[in-house]
């Protein structure tokens, strides 16, 4: 079995179904990891296999605190914008693909989760102005998904940790204390992507590659990328006051919008089909 599928083992049958290590025998468990023991002992980067299941994990643990907004029409008006944009992408094709869908809560937030999972709340939906505004939002949180930062919030330590306890000598016999500290590990990791995108946010830098990652790639999908600026310009004017939500994960603050201007490409929007985008967006809105 190669490496790649045995994340995919562990991580889709412990994360995602819901299956314990427990329930495995000392021999199944030796079955998955004894090709790769060796390799499992060093540390090495968390493949875009591994990102994927890491994704659907922490999209998981957010959707225990958040439902999925019951509008089937806009759920596809989200995708249709989002594929758009994540399409001009570095990464136009990730391992499990972009999914965009909407939470039903009226704060203002997006989520981008490892390996291509994007959530933006209801809130977030009802504050942009126009198509193009909601594409430069979605488009920011392509970038994160690109640039990895949501899967680069993984302790070092606790990764190489996992790695080497799945690769050693120990997986032959595993008694109950190592299931434990296995499960717990990969259990962690999920915890150190959730606490990113929900509670602390990301630094001052990620925020500026993804500012202008979006900039990018509205401008080759053809959005006006001035509708960044626009909607940051709103939420520094929102912020006065409020610690909530995006406030709290995306801070807006004029250092973040006056990069965004300083670095505004020159190229223009693809103003020919402005009209028709105005229209979509009024139609799905209700305005």
């Amino acid at each position: 079995m190669t490496r790649k599928l045995l994340y995919m083992a562990l991580a889709g049958s412990l994360l995602l179904t819901g299956c314990r290590l427990e329930n495995l025998s000392a021999e199944q468990i030796n079955l998955i990891t004894s090709s790769v023991s060796s390799t499992f002992k060093a540390a090495r980067p968390i493949s875009e296999e591994e990102e994927y299941y890491v994704g659907r994990a922490v999209a998981a643990k957010i959707l225990t605190s958040y439902r999925l907004v019951n509008n089937r029409n806009l759920t596809d008006y989200v995708n249709l914008v989002g594929q758009a944009v994540a399409i001009h992408s570095e990464k136009p094709f990730t391992f499990g693909g972009y999914h965009f869908a909407v939470l039903d809560s009226s704060e203002m937030n997006a989520f981008a989760c490892p390996g291509g999972i994007i959530f933006i709340t209801r809130g977030m939906v009802a504050a942009v102005k126009n198509e193009d505004e909601l594409a430069a939002v979605l488009a920011h949180e392509v970038g994160h998904i690109n640039h990895r930062d949501g899967i680069g919030a993984i302790s070092q330590s606790r990764w190489t940790e996992a790695l080497t306890t799945i690769g050693s000598e120990a997986a032959k016999t595993y008694g109950s204390k190592d299931v434990a500290k296995l499960v717990g590990l990969f259990e962690g990791s999920i915890d150190d992507v959730f606490k990113t995108l929900v509670v602390n946010g990301y630094g001052r830098s990620q925020e500026y590659a993804a500012d202008q990652a979006s900039l990018n790639y509205l401008t080759a999908t053809g959005y006006d990328p001035h509708a960044l600026k626009a909607f940051l310009d709103r939420l520094v004017s929102r912020s006065k006051g409020s610690e909530g939500g995006i406030m709290k994960t995306h801070p807006a603050t004029r250092d973040r919008v006056d990069n965004v201007a300083a670095n505004m490409p020159q190229q223009q929007a693809d103003t020919a089909h402005f009209k028709e985008r105005s229209r979509r967006f009024a139609s799905m809105m209700g305005k």
